[in-house]
C-alpha cells in the first residue's frame, strides 16, 4: 500500500485540530487535565472506560476516586467495594479485579508508581497496548507513542491511511506512514472527530471539516447533517 501524502495527512490533522474545538473531548483526556496528568487517575479510568460510554466511565471514576485517589488507598479496598464504585461499567466484575491486583503490583513492583515503559506497563493485569499508549501520552508527556482504538482504526482506514484489520496493526501502520509530529495527537483528534461525525455508521460527512481530502473507504451510507 502506497504511503499517504504527508501534505494531505498534515491538513487533515490540522483541519481537524480546528474542527474539534468546541466539541466533547474523550472522557480520558477530561480526566488527565482535571486531574493534572497523574498517571495513576488516567491509567484507572482507561481501565474502566474499554467498552464503556464516556459519561458512565466519568461517573464511576469520579466515585472511585473520592474515596481512592492513591495506589495504596485504592489497594486497600475489598474487590467488593470497588465493583459497587465502578458498577455499571462493562464488565465492572473483572475491572474490579484488575483495578485491586494493578494497585497491588504497582505497590509491590513499582514503589507505588505507574511504569513509564511500555514493557512494564503490559505486565499489569487488563493493560494492553491501547491502555498503555495512552497513559505514556498522557501521564508522562509522551511523543513516541500512537494510541489506537476503534475510532482511530476506522479512520485511519476510511482516510486511507492505512489497510489494516485490527487496531494493532493500524498502530503499527501508522508509525510507518504519518509523521512522527502528529502521532501523540492523532488518538485526541480521530477519537473526538470519530464520537461527533465521522460515525462508525451514517458518518456525517456533510458536516465533515477535512472531507474534501477524505476518500471515504469503505462507507456506504452517509447520515444526515446536524442542520438537515
Amino acid at each position: 500500500m502506497r504511503r499517504p501524502n504527508s501534505r494531505d495527512v498534515e491538513w487533515i490533522m490540522r483541519g481537524m485540530a480546528t474542527a474539534i474545538t468546541g466539541l466533547d473531548l474523550p472522557i480520558i483526556e477530561k480526566i488527565a487535565e482535571a486531574q493534572q496528568d497523574d498517571a495513576f487517575q488516567v491509567l484507572i479510568a482507561t481501565l474502566l472506560s474499554a467498552r464503556t460510554q464516556d459519561a458512565t466511565t466519568a461517573t464511576a471514576s469520579e466515585r472511585l476516586f473520592a474515596r481512592a485517589p492513591t495506589p495504596d488507598r485504592m489497594a486497600a479496598l475489598s474487590i467488593r467495594e470497588i465493583t459497587r464504585l465502578i458498577y455499571p461499567v462493562s464488565f465492572y466484575r473483572t475491572k474490579a479485579k484488575h483495578v485491586k491486583e494493578t494497585c497491588r503490583r504497582l505497590l509491590d513492583d513499582f514503589a507505588g508508581q505507574v511504569p513509564g515503559t511500555m514493557e512494564e506497563l503490559l505486565t499489569l493485569p487488563g493493560v494492553g497496548r491501547k491502555t498503555a499508549n495512552l497513559v505514556l501520552i498522557l501521564g508522562f508527556k509522551s511523543l513516541r507513542n500512537i494510541c489506537v482504538d476503534t475510532h482511530v482504526h476506522r479512520i485511519s482506514n476510511r482516510l486511507g491511511w492505512v489497510r489494516t484489520g485490527v487496531p494493532e496493526e493500524t498502530e503499527q501502520a501508522l508509525y510507518e506512514r504519518v509523521a512522527a509530529q502528529w502521532w501523540p495527537y492523532l488518538n485526541l483528534y480521530l477519537v473526538t472527530w470519530g464520537q461527533n461525525v465521522c460515525r462508525p455508521t451514517h458518518p456525517r460527512c456533510g458536516d465533515c471539516a477535512v472531507q474534501a481530502r477524505c476518500p471515504r473507504v469503505g462507507v456506504t451510507t452517509v447520515g444526515k447533517s446536524r442542520g438537515t
